[in-house]
């Protein structure tokens, strides 16, 4: 995971626990096939294209409301 990009992304998504939640939900992805969203290099592992895909805004996410933290759907 190159650190360059783990700061860019952290400027998207500024809580560490997300970030980190975010990408690894991604990386599983990846891993089962799903194509990267950005440009790839050939030295690039899966968190990496994750990241970059944060910083490019092809990544979304929505926080959980109060109300499906609680289970309360």
């Amino acid at each position: 995971m190159t650190s360059t990009l783990l700061e860019e992304a952290f400027k998207v998504i500024p809580s560490q626990q997300l970030l980190v939640n975010v990408v690894s939900k991604r990386v599983r992805q990846l891993t089962a096939g799903h194509r990267p969203m950005v440009e790839t290099g050939p030295r690039m592992g899966f968190s990496d294209i994750a990241l970059k895909e944060i910083i490019e805004g092809k990544l979304q996410f929505e926080p959980a409301s109060a109300e499906s933290e609680d289970g309360k759907n």
